[in-house]
């Protein structure tokens, strides 16, 4: 734009219509070129002359000093110059000798090559300079605000000086979905690795279940193997869980080395610490199956089994916590695929350990093993294949840590590098941890003991774990996987102290993973006995009854378990962690309170069913405490309105789809028997009916995350 008066604005407003800058004026011993007559007063028509000049660039307007720099006076405005005048006559004919020389034949040789290659799509637009002294690269960037004046260039721009259009890419389409999609994509890798770990683990829940069978011999083992975690959270477990993140991306931001050195040192305190636990457990082993269940211990037989599992088991505990704490250092580097890939290499350890033992022995309905006939070979095959699971799964970590620069090496200088903070942080999770396994110890005891006194294959303890398994598996695949990469960016905004932000993410994880919490919640409801007839019917058609009604009891807990599990990582981002104890002992407190009440209220048989609801009630009892001590935290907004409307719809919707799909699957297992076969039709038809009618029913209500999650998906498939 020429405009008549420009003053400092020149700089800012006039070169817009140059992408690289204003052209340079030409040197001393330079001849400038003639000005094009056609177009040396094609742009000078200013349609915006009678306004104020200063308003045309909104940037630079805060910067322009008016008193310095007066514009001109009324009336002392330049003419504008005539258009298309016919060029001045030359002083001299064009003389052919100089601008019709041939030029010299090109020499043979590489040399006939251009710098950059043959390819006219890399060398059409390229001038010489650029080759040689590759001045493109300190071109200056176009101006972000040049679109503000395009309307007073005129049609084709005010370039005084024609030149050949450079090509320029395609503009990327705008990602749709906004901060939801974004969220959504960043757990996809976490999701799909823990979706194969989870199928993995239904696989060997499976063979254990056909290998071992669903009463005292199958409760045996699951009381040795479920040992090993419960120490481990019990110790060092709950703070590597949720403490340590927030502390290693803290570490990432402030010391110099990017917090490769306290990876290290946390890394062998605890490889240190799990040692000696390992130690002393392995030693403690028979108090602890007594502490465990008193019903088994009170067995000869099937104590001497479990005692001996657990001696194969208990030395897990040392690398749970190496894989944990090598996960969390990838995690806050921003790699959260292996935390969720490696443990498919522990289950097929394992699966194929008890395919092993099956392919030998047969399956528990063929041999009817128990734990006075299960032979010491099988049971060390077992135990080794168990331990041998968990070695790959840590040794499988180390390759991702390289590949992300990240080198271990012991250090032992533990003190005054911060470590002794983080471990205050944690003196109230592992009180966290020990109230929540409290809940789950009682709940333990109870559960052998209604089974040994039921008489009934499926109503002891491994129905409820197995039953369990299935209802957690939704949780860890959405909820865990949103949580896991929203923790760390939730930790920097508690670090910011921007409690708007806090409140955001929260917010959104908590909606995000109800899209797919409460239709599933209301699935296992609906849906919980054809499940569980066609996943263990090897064990028989009694215990894979029984565990369906036990998911059933189970199902719409799952919905307060995953905001409890979201809301506690607001407390966790802020370093707070006594706040969760507090509501983890409540929590415990109503769970075992109920069960107990069940177990003694209930017949034998359907006590671990009642045990299976008490959990979701405590859950939905901690949700509502822990939602108000939160809100508190973040000055009284905890986006409640939103996030309860959200919850509220979604339920809606999934009642009339849980009442169609559930009475169709009835039906069917009515029509075609409780068989592998009238589980599977029963399952399929009624699922596919409950997911049709709550997908119709969300679209009508017009629910946000609904169409946020169709939209993701049709562009992820390119529709």
């Amino acid at each position: 734009m020429s405009a008549p008066y420009d003053g400092d604005h020149g700089q800012g407003a006039g070169r817009a219509g140059y992408p690289g800058g204003p052209p340079l004026p030409p040197g001393p011993d330079q001849i400038p070129p003639a000005p094009d007559p056609y177009l040396q007063a094609a742009y000078d028509h200013d349609p915006y002359r009678a306004q104020d000049l200063s308003v045309q660039d909104p940037v630079t307007e805060a910067l322009y000093d008016r008193a310095a720099h007066p514009p001109p006076p009324p009336g002392t405005y330049q003419q504008p110059q005539p258009l298309y005048q016919q060029p001045p006559a030359a002083q001299y004919a064009p003389d052919p000798r100089i601008w019709a020389q041939t030029p010299p034949p090109e020499p043979d040789g590489p040399s006939r090559h251009l710098p950059y290659g043959d390819d006219p799509a890399t060398t059409q637009f390229v001038g010489v300079d650029d080759l040689v002294g590759g001045s493109y690269q300190d071109q200056e960037q176009p101006d972000a605000f040049a679109h503000l004046f395009r309307d007073q260039e005129g049609p084709t721009g005010s370039s005084p000086v024609p030149s050949e259009p450079t090509p320029t890419p395609a503009p990327a389409p705008p990602k749709s979905g906004g901060r939801a999609s974004g969220l959504l994509k960043s757990s996809a890798v976490m999701a799909a690795g823990t979706l194969v770990s989870r199928l993995t683990g239904f696989v060997r829940s499976l063979v254990i279940t056909a290998a071992l069978g669903a009463a005292l011999l199958g409760d045996s083992f699951t009381i040795a193997y479920t040992l090993p975690t419960m120490i481990y959270i019990l110790t060092v477990g709950g703070g590597l869980n949720s403490v340590f993140v927030p502390q290693l991306v803290r570490s990432m931001e402030d010391d110099e080395d990017g917090g490769e050195a306290y990876a290290n040192r946390l890394l062998t305190l605890v490889m240190v610490a799990l040692g000696v636990i390992v130690a002393i457990a392995v030693f403690a082993a028979p108090w602890l199956i007594h502490l465990m269940s008193p019903t088994i211990a009170g067995d000869a037989a099937a104590n001497s089994v479990a005692v001996t599992f657990a001696r194969y088991c208990l030395p897990t505990i040392f690398f749970m916590g190496v894989h944990v704490v090598m996960g969390q250092i990838l995690n806050a580097r921003g790699r959260f695929g292996a935390m969720m890939w490696t443990p498919v290499l522990n289950n097929i350890v394992m699966i194929f350990t008890f395919g092993m033992f099956i392919w030998v022995y047969g399956t528990s309905a063929e041999s009817r093993m128990g734990v006075q006939t299960i032979p010491p070979e099988g049971v060390r095959l077992l135990g080794i294949g168990t331990l041998l699971g968990l070695v790959v799964q840590a040794l499988a970590m180390i390759p991702y840590l390289r590949e992300a620069g990240f080198r271990f090496r012991p250090r032992f200088d533990w003190k005054g590098h911060g470590l002794g903070k983080t471990i205050k942080l944690a003196k109230w999770t592992v009180l966290f941890v020990l109230a929540n396994q409290a809940g789950v110890l009682v709940v333990t005891q109870l559960a052998t003991s209604a089974g040994k006194l039921s008489g009934k294959d499926g109503t002891g303890f491994l129905a409820y774990s197995n039953a369990q398994l299935i209802w957690g598996m939704p949780q860890a695949i959405i909820t865990v996987s949103v949580m896991a990469a929203l923790l760390p960016r939730i930790s920097r905004a508690a670090h910011d102290n921007d409690p708007g932000a806090v409140r955001d993410d929260i917010s959104q994880g908590l909606r995000n993973s109800a899209v797919a919490i409460v239709p599933v919640a209301f699935a296992f409801l609906a849906l919980g006995l054809p499940m569980c007839t066609l996943l263990y019917s090897s064990a028989g058609t009694e215990a894979a009854r029984s565990m369906g009604f036990i998911l059933m009891a189970f199902g719409l807990g799952l919905i307060p378990y995953s905001v409890q599990y979201v809301v506690l990582r607001g407390f966790y981002a802020y370093e707070d962690t006594r706040t969760p104890f507090y509501n983890t002992v409540i929590v415990a407190a109503v769970n075992a309170a109920a069960s107990a009440l069940c177990y003694v209220v209930l017949p034998a048989q359907w006590a671990v069913v009642g045990m299976a609801a008490s959990y979701g009630l405590a859950y939905a009892v901690g949700v509502g405490i822990a939602w108000r001590r939160l809100r508190n935290r973040l000055g009284g907004d905890l986006d409640g309105a939103h996030v309860v409307r959200t919850y509220a719809r979604l339920c809606l919707a999934a009642i009339p789809a849980a009442v169609l799909g559930g009475g169709l699957g009835f039906a069917v297992l009515l029509g075609l028997g409780e068989g592998a076969f009238g589980s599977l039709v029963a399952l399929i038809l009624g699922g596919a009916v409950l997911l049709g009618v709550f997908f119709v029913a969300a679209k009508r209500m017009r629910i946000e995350e609904i169409n946020g999650m169709v939209g993701m998906v049709r562009g992820r498939l390119g529709r």
